[in-house]
């Protein structure tokens, strides 16, 4: 007997920490859609972030994995916010063709009193500033970046105004994040992480339909509302019902969760797209970094003898004799 393989929607068919791109012909639909676990969970443990930064870090991840396995380039796609909150920095970015990495940075005092004080949404974490997304092909091309403000309630709702602003295609964008506690191998509680994330737009073949008059340029129209046009508002709206919960119970997966949104128009899945944690960093860069300091600088950090240097993405610390490193 011929094994068949499993039916669209059946539970387990891509799995964790696979990106599945999708097509919805019948709403002129493309997308890309994932659930992440045990390599979001690895990103996490090594920091011991608080909770809610955490959750920031987990979302940024997602994100930055929708966006980045999309890139038909060898580059980097790099997503950071730069802000005034007690989180004042959260950066994640992706490396072709599936290497993730992640760090964030945080005031303790000022962290620690809003959590006291229940502000712990996206908003109150962040403070004012931007959230910049970098495309990066290379050392022998120009970096391209699109900034938006810091304006959206969640992570999401800022990265739809950044395709409104500078794609200016249709995009709906979901994420959402679990936190799980279960006992490790010494029956201690431990915190396990989940998230989930879909990036759904609007490519008609014809051209005509993307060249619709209300489709917000970025500046304006503060009442645009997000229609394009009838099929894309079925879709979009579709979307928008998807619960955070189906976004990251393993019990629903992947396709099981495009099937249930998409299966009256018809939805075509295609082969997914494996992402794991990987640091770019290694000892020869380090040094080579150390290199580009002042003999005064390299001194400056020198203690017993020794240069230690801690990696903020991977926790890794490099150690370099002093003589081991000399200014270029």
């Amino acid at each position: 007997m011929v094994d068949k393989g499993p039916d669209l929607g059946e539970f387990g068919y891509a799995g964790d920490d696979r990106v599945v791109p999708f097509q919805v012909e019948g709403l002129d639909v493309r997308g890309r859609a994932v659930q992440l676990g045990p390599m979001l969970d690895a990103i996490l443990e090594r920091h011991n972030y608080p909770l809610p930064v955490a959750r920031l870090v987990a979302e940024t991840v997602v994100l930055t994995v929708l966006l980045g396995t999309s890139l038909k380039f060898d580059g980097k796609l790099i997503i950071q916010t730069k802000s005034d909150g007690p989180v004042d920095l959260v950066v994640a970015d992706f490396s072709t063709p599936d290497r993730v990495r992640a760090y964030a940075r945080y005031d303790e005092e000022a962290l620690a009193s809003a959590i006291e004080k229940g502000e712990t949404d996206p908003q109150d974490l962040l403070g004012q500033g931007i959230l910049a997304f970098t495309i990066d092909q290379g050392e022998f091309t120009q970096r391209y970046q699109g900034i938006v403000p810091l304006d959206g309630a969640s992570l999401e709702e800022i990265a739809g105004v950044y395709f409104r602003q500078s794609e200016q295609i249709p995009t709906k964008v979901r994420l959402g994040v679990a936190e799980l506690l279960d006992r490790d191998e010494n029956g201690k509680p431990r915190h396990r992480w989940r998230a989930g994330g879909m990036v759904a737009q609007f490519l008609p073949e014809a051209p005509d339909r993307m060249r619709q008059p209300d489709l917000h340029g970025g500046d304006g129209d503060e009442s645009f509302d997000g229609s394009v046009d009838d099929l894309w508002d079925e879709a979009r709206v579709m979307v928008e019902t998807i619960d955070a919960d189906e976004l990251t119970d393993p019990t629903v997966g992947t396709e099981r969760l495009l099937f249930r949104l998409f299966h009256e128009r018809g939805v075509r899945v295609y082969p997914p797209q494996a992402v794991y944690d990987q640091c770019a960093c290694s000892r020869e860069k380090l040094r080579d970094v150390l290199a580009s300091f002042s003999q005064e600088e390299i001194e400056s950090t020198v203690e017993d003898g020794v240069i230690s240097v801690t990696c903020e993405f991977c926790s890794t610390t490099y150690t370099f004799e002093a003589t081991e490193v000399r200014p270029q």
